[in-house]
């Protein structure tokens, strides 16, 4: 694809196109302007567009169309900037790059910051590598965050690669790093830690943005030290007063809707109930399934949420554009229809609806109605990325049995539980049964195993624990090489044999996730990409992923999004309890813990 040239260097066509002695290459007429610098709609609006970006934007661009010029008839539709994800994980679709961008841009998306935290924690910085080169071929922008914390929790986890200050000061020198991806080695940064802190000085330096990520509800000075420590935004805020504590110490507070987060209610709330300035909100994804991103929407399914939690629908687009682009510096690149800037737009025929009608990304429509209309080829991954589930043999069902204390006819478990809808789970203590020896939760109990399966340095390594929330009722097992944020392999399940079968069936595909019943494969999704992606189409993947949701219902599972609860299990970043390659973690006193209390 041919690079899109700077302001600097197209700005004598733009005059020229905006005085009328260039014609333009397309012209949009009849519109109703979304101005989010203004906050105004302006009716009766034409846009010119050259060389990618807008030249004009006012009354009648009649004197910019020549013979050649596209002329495009609004008839009175809105005039949308492109919508901005702030803050991504495109690993999340279990998709390529290439192909959430296919995904999302009929729904609106022509900018998204992306942090390849997942790809970093199983094949470091070359997998980062891959990804951002991927993002520069894009017909949309896909800016690149350098993730931040591999692994999230030294001591607590072991990935498949480290990151460090070295390799951050080499990626701040890539063409399409925008900035650090999300600190989420939070205590960290309140400790003072020096790779932290030389992380987020190498960004800085570099006059890049730094995410953050502080996913505590502690409010009090280690709030304070982390807001010095340099992090510019936060996603992780569920409460109304997290989103104000954020904007109060100078962050961006991003508010995230992704399939399994709903975050944006209770916090929008600071800005319609409590009227802190809009300027400083940013509504994001974090993380949305194939699924989620085919049969629902994307930024433009975020920001109908927006306004119906009661936003206006200005405020809220400026939230996912304007704000945005403000945000990573870029307000005078995106985010705006306004002279200069990239030609991103949506059209659309209702604002609080808001179909996606038309979407124009750099001056070309890729998009109309719902359907993709853009050629937009495949991007080649190679060998090196793939193959990586590297465990050291075929499990059996003694891989996960759990034994009791010696004499013991019952026990008391530390058990993950799992909230609906929310990242944080809770700790919990629950009463189980001893059969032959071995912990036997039944499947009345609620309770489900759980088993961290090591996939990166073939050591065998299985970890076993316990899991409630899902609600699993027959003999079952769910197994995903999904596992945030280190990448390992979990497993859930309710009959030990059907785990082992589940762990093998994904040795065997190179990864992805799967569910096995009585020893019968029910659904499987292959991700073959650092097993966390698959190369198919995204409709493809959302079919398969349906399937494996469906199945996971079949068993008897009732959470909303459950296998996105299910990845992140071992997220050893986020309260309370969690799994991972060293044991099970209670992450509020960020300590390793015993099963059994």
């Amino acid at each position: 694809m041919t690079a899109l040239k700077s302001w600097a260097d197209t700005a004598p066509l733009l005059i020229d196109t905006a005085m009328g002695r260039r014609k333009a290459d397309m012209v949009v007429r009849n519109g109703r302007w979304v101005n989010v610098h203004s906050g105004e709609i302006i009716p009766g609006t034409d846009v010119a567009i050259t060389a990618g970006r807008f030249a004009y934007v006012g009354p009648d661009a009649a004197h910019t169309i020549g013979p050649a010029t596209r002329v495009i008839d609004a008839a009175g539709r809105y005039l949308v900037p492109g919508l901005c994800d702030g803050h991504m994980h495109v690993e999340s679709g279990m998709v390529t790059v290439t192909e959430f961008a296919r995904a999302v841009i009929p729904h609106g998306t022509t900018t998204m910051f992306a942090d390849p935290h997942e790809i970093a924690n199983v094949l470091g910085l070359p997998g980062v590598r891959l990804m951002h080169d991927e993002a520069m071929g894009l017909p949309v922008n896909a800016f690149i965050q350098m993730p931040s914390c591999v692994p999230s929790a030294p001591g607590l986890e072991n990935p498949g690669a480290e990151l460090g200050p070295a390799e951050v000061q080499e990626a701040m020198g890539w063409p399409n790093i925008i900035g650090l991806g999300e600190m989420m080695n939070f205590p960290g940064v309140i400790a003072g830690d020096p790779k932290m802190l030389a992380e987020i000085a190498a960004t800085q330096n570099a006059g890049k943005t730094v995410g953050g990520h502080y996913a505590s509800p502690d409010l009090g000075h280690a709030f304070h030290a982390y807001a010095a420590g340099g992090p510019a935004d936060d996603h992780e805020g569920t409460r109304r007063e997290d989103a104000i504590a954020r904007v109060r110490q100078g962050m961006r507070a991003m508010l995230r809707l992704g399939s399994a987060w709903y975050d944006v209610a209770a916090q929008i709330k600071a800005v319609t109930e409590d009227g802190l300035d809009s300027r400083n909100f940013i509504l994001c994804t974090d993380d949305s399934h194939s699924g989620t991103l085919v049969n629902e929407g994307h930024m433009n399914r975020v920001v109908r949420h927006a306004i119906a939690q009661g936003l206006k629908p200005v405020t809220a687009i400026q939230m996912a554009s304007l704000n945005t682009a403000q945000h990573f510096g870029l307000e005078r690149e995106l985010g705006s229809i306004a002279p200069g800037r990239r030609a991103d737009m949506i059209l659309t025929s209702n604002l609080v609806a808001l179909p996606i009608e038309m979407v124009i990304a750099r001056g070309k429509v890729l998009a109309e109605n719902g359907r993709l209309t853009a050629d937009i080829p495949a991007f080649a991954y190679p060998a090196s990325a793939r193959n990586s589930v590297n465990m050291k043999r075929d499990l059996t069902a003694d891989d996960f049995a759990i034994a009791a204390p010696k004499g013991a006819n019952e026990v008391t478990a530390r058990v993950i539980g799992v909230i609906e809808n929310q990242a944080p789970t809770k700790a919990l203590e629950k009463r189980l049964k001893v059969a032959s020896g071995l912990v036997d939760a039944g499947l009345e109990s609620g309770v489900c195993q759980i088993a961290l399966v090591e996939r990166h340095r073939a050591t065998g390594g299985v970890v076993n624990a316990f899991v409630s929330g899902f609600g699993y009722n027959v003999d079952c097992a769910v197994a995903s090489t999904v596992a945030h944020d280190s990448h390992h392999m979990i497993v859930v399940g309710t009959n030990r044999s059907d785990m082992a079968m589940a762990a093998n069936i994904l040795r065997k595909a190179g990864g992805g996730a799967v569910v096995v019943s009585g020893g019968r494969q029910l659904a499987l999704v292959e991700l073959p990409i650092a097993g966390l992606m698959s190369d198919e189409r995204a409709e493809i993947v959302a079919r398969k992923a349906e399937a494996l949701v469906q199945a996971m219902k079949d068993c008897g599972c009732t959470l909303n999004n459950a296998y996105m609860q299910h990845s992140l299990l071992a997220l050893v970043v986020i309260p309370e309890l969690r799994i991972s390659d060293v044991g099970l973690v209670d992450v509020r006193s960020f300590e390793k813990v015993e099963l059994f209390v």
